[in-house]
This record gives structure tokens, sequence and C-alpha cells, in this order.
């Protein structure tokens, strides 16, 4: 079944799309100048630069064509009372597949002055990074095959670089589909913090944890405030998953394996744990490869162990951090 659905990744999330396209009710804008290549503007106002904000339906879909189709996404009340910011939730009965085949952003993308790094169901077609030739998540093009990733970017990228994609997972350019989404904007941010479930199963990964034996998951994380340049909501959607995320994983393995990386699992590990994120960024000089790469998980990790039946959990959540990084004002209700 797996290699089934790894094959049809491509060809669902590009069904995804195409159809959130033709919805005008979700501000997509297709762009102009890329020949039979199709790419497309979450954020919406191509011709102003794709500096638009975007709309809460568009940043589901665009969740949806992260995860090939095989993630659900969906919106739920605060869960706190005194933190009134809604939840992006996200599950998945096939996490290797969706996260990490799909979702996961590990290939970087760049050319004549643009960059982004690059996440959708396309990664297995290119198939460079280890961690999917470890786990058998490449798969060859053939000439029907359908390419669609998803970047995370304030600018479009030129003809030159949709070209080099192309090439580079081995389509023609008409088969090539790109969803675009600034970070301050709806859809960039929810796509980011609907990433709750990748981010445990990529720090997994570094602690060479079995991700094969992950079946379902389910994960939450706060809807940060839309920030009014990108690199605050770096910050904002970082700490978002740091902070506010907690993550339940079903698995199928022995206790020890789990017993193993428990201690270390979520962000709380972390030397860095405890300040908002732009301020450990800038204190790194914003070089994230300086940052104690614990820090990258959720803030809970909750571990179902179905072989035996225990549960684990670790870590914390912080609205504290969180309302000092999305500088919340609290005003007293005045109703009589």
């Amino acid at each position: 079944m797996t290699q089934s659905l790894l094959t049809q990744l491509n060809s669902a999330a590009t069904t995804i799309a195409t159809d959130a396209m033709r919805n005008p009710a979700l501000g997509i804008a297709l762009a102009d100048g890329y020949d039979e290549a199709r790419v497309l503007s979450f954020s919406g106002n191509c011709e102003s630069g794709h500096g638009g904000r975007g709309t809460i339906a568009a940043g589901l879909k665009l969740a949806e064509i992260c995860m090939g189709g095989l993630g659900q996404i969906s919106l739920s009340p605060a869960t706190c009372a005194d933190f009134r910011f809604p939840r992006v939730n996200v599950s998945t009965d096939h996490p290797l597949l969706a996260c990490m085949a799909a979702q996961y952003a590990g290939w970087p993308l760049a050319g004549e002055g643009f960059f982004a790094m690059c996440s959708g169901p396309a990664r297995a077609l290119r198939g460079q990074e280890k961690v999917l030739q470890q786990y058998g998540l490449v798969h060859a093009a053939t000439d029907s095959t359908e390419a669609i990733g998803v970047l995370e970017a304030n600018a479009l990228p030129s003809p030159a670089v949709v070209n080099d994609f192309a090439k580079q997972c081995s389509v023609d350019a008409k088969n090539v589909m790109l969803c675009v989404a600034r970070t301050a904007s709806l859809p960039g941010t929810i796509q980011v913090v609907a990433r709750s479930v990748e981010t445990a199963l990529h720090k997994l990964h570094e602690l060479d944890f079995d991700l094969s034996t992950i079946k379902s998951a389910f994960g939450s994380a706060p809807l940060p405030p839309i920030a009014k340049d990108d690199l605050t909501a770096l910050g904002w959607t970082n700490d978002a998953i740091l902070y506010g995320a907690t993550v339940n994983l079903f698995v199928d393995t022995t206790d020890e394996a789990i017993e193993k990386i428990m201690g270390v699992v979520s962000s709380f590990a972390s030397s860095d744990f405890g300040t908002p994120f732009l301020d450990i960024f800038n204190r790194y000089d914003k070089d994230f490869y300086k940052i104690d790469k614990l820090l990258f998980s959720p803030a809970q990790v909750v571990v179902n162990n179905w072989a035996t039946g225990r549960v684990f959990q670790v870590g914390e959540i912080r609205n504290d951090i969180l309302r000092q990084s999305y500088a919340v004002s609290q005003f007293c209700d005045q109703t009589v």
C-alpha cells in the first residue's frame, strides 16, 4: 500500500490545488509568464508582487496539498480561556508518507536571486534527501507524472527556477504546479502551523527513531496573529509549534524504543527553550544552524504504544511565552 500511495501523492495534491484555484472565494491567483507550468499565489495579488494576505480556506487547502492529500486539516476554537487563539489541527493515518515524503520542507530551491525551501510531493520525485532514500520514499516519473511543490516565499520564482524544478523532478514543465505563499499571510501561516506532526517526526528521525513504527498521528497548535512582515511571521509560527503544539503519536514498537527518546523529543529538552523564537534567532545572528537542534519540536508529545497499551507524555504548553511573543494586549471587559 505504501508504494501505491506514494505514486499517487502528486496527482492527489494537484487535484486539490486545481479545484482550489478554480474556486474564486479562496482568492488564489494564477500567475502569468510561465508558459505551460502553473504557479499559484495563495497569498493573491500577483499583479502587486504577491503581497496579499490570503484567506483561511486557501490556507487549509495549502496544508492539504503539502501532505499530498493524506492529511486532514481543520480549525477549532481556543482551548485556553485566557488565550483566545484558534487551533490548527492536523491528523493523518499515513504519517511517514504525508509528513516525510511530502510535507517536510527538505528541498532548498534557489536561482536568480530567489530562494525558498520546497515542500510537497514533488520531493519524492527528486528523491535526493537521505530520509526519502532511507525509507524508500522515492519514485520515478513517467511521461504523465505531475509534480507539485509548495514554496514559503515573499516573491514568485522566475521561469528559470520553475524550469529547474521540472528538470530535477524529471517531468515536463507542463506537468508542474508550484503553490506559493508568503509567511505573513493566512495561507502561509496556516500551512506552517499545520506542521506540528511533521515537526515531531523530523525530530524523531534526528533521534534515530524508526518512523515506520508510527501508524497514526494528531497534532494541534495555536494559529498566531498575521504579522505585518515575514520575519515576524517566521518567529510567531515557530513559537506556535515550540510553545503551543501538542502532538499525539500512535506507534507499534517496544516501550524501550519510546523511553529512549521521550526525554528529548519535546522542545522543552533544549537549552534554548524559554524565550520567543525571534529572540533566539537574533541571539545566533539569524543563523538557524547555530540554534540547538533539540529546540525544533512540539511543546508537548504524547505517545501511545499499541504493542503494550502504555502511554508516555512529555513537555508542556507555555501560553505565557506565546503572549510575550505575540505581544497580546489584554483589555478588561467593560460590558455592564
